[in-house]
């Protein structure tokens, strides 16, 4: 399972008063706990300072990257500020979060990430906005997949999002995210596919519970990768046991390393 650690994120209150201080240790500290915890990339958003983001984001990069070798998820919808984070990063491939089918939003991050050869997480919308049903959802999955291959993006390279909807404004939300991403790997097996987990518990009592069931849900369905808060033990722990019962943990070896570790939690 590829995880993306969400917790560097300007929308979080907790963590925006590190940011508006320039609290390097605080932010260090936070990145490798998330690398500690078992995050592959460590997302790195500054979105909430409208006025001098890509200045922001810039000194993300550089002082998360100056404590861990992970590869950051670079999360940004402003080109400027993807631009002036990428020029900034000196770790391995970069994951630019995101790409959309939108006219002006592809045509304006699309350079970017072959410039600079970086993964890519797309989202399942164009101009029409966040379509409903899940042959909508697909339709436009498999144009960003057929254009971003064409201008030589990799297949591994491309993690497809669905675009999970809060469950609490429409029932249908939870089954149209999880038939979206059976559709899409089952076409598409070498890319990868990824969400914003906790989306789906939005505006719910007992949110953890839901983000449970969901991850579980999602990857019988083929998820590989999520943007979830990797210093959750709980959830962590669920994907350890949902990878070795899919089969994708040979022998369950890292289910009883990360035991040995104390890293699971009942």
């Amino acid at each position: 399972m590829i995880i993306i650690g969400e917790k560097i994120n300007s929308t979080l209150k907790a963590v925006r008063p590190a940011m508006e201080s320039f609290d390097t240790a605080a932010i260090q500290d936070l990145a490798k706990r998330q690398y500690d915890a078992g995050a592959t990339y460590i997302d790195v958003n500054a979105g909430m300072f409208i006025d001098d983001e890509p200045e922001r984001l810039e000194w993300l990069v550089q002082t998360v990257q100056s404590v861990v070798d992970a590869p950051l998820a670079i999360d940004s919808p402003n080109p400027k500020a993807l631009l002036k984070a990428l020029q900034a990063n000196k770790n391995s491939k970069p994951l630019i979060n995101s790409i959309t089918a939108e006219t002006s939003r592809y045509n304006a991050v699309l350079p970017l990430v072959c410039e600079f050869k970086a993964a890519v997480v797309a989202l399942c919308m164009d101009d029409t906005g966040m379509p409903e049903t899940v042959k909508d959802r697909v339709v436009i999955a498999e144009r960003l997949i057929e254009n971003l291959t064409k201008e030589g993006v990799a297949m591994e390279d491309i993690f497809i999002d669905p675009m999970v909807r809060p469950i609490g404004t429409g029932s249908h939300y939870g089954n149209v995210a999880i038939e979206t991403i059976r559709k899409v790997k089952k076409e598409f097996p070498e890319v990868h596919i990824t969400c914003g987990l906790s989306n789906i518990s939005f505006g719910i009592p007992c949110r953890k519970l839901m983000n449970q069931a969901f991850l579980v849900a999602a990857m019988g369905a083929g998820m590989d990768g999520a943007i979830l808060d990797p210093l959750d033990k709980k959830l962590m722990s669920f994907i350890y046991a949902s990878e070795a019962l899919y089969g994708l943990d040979d022998y369950c070896m890292n289910y009883l390393m990360n035991f040995r570790e104390g890293k699971l939690e009942v």
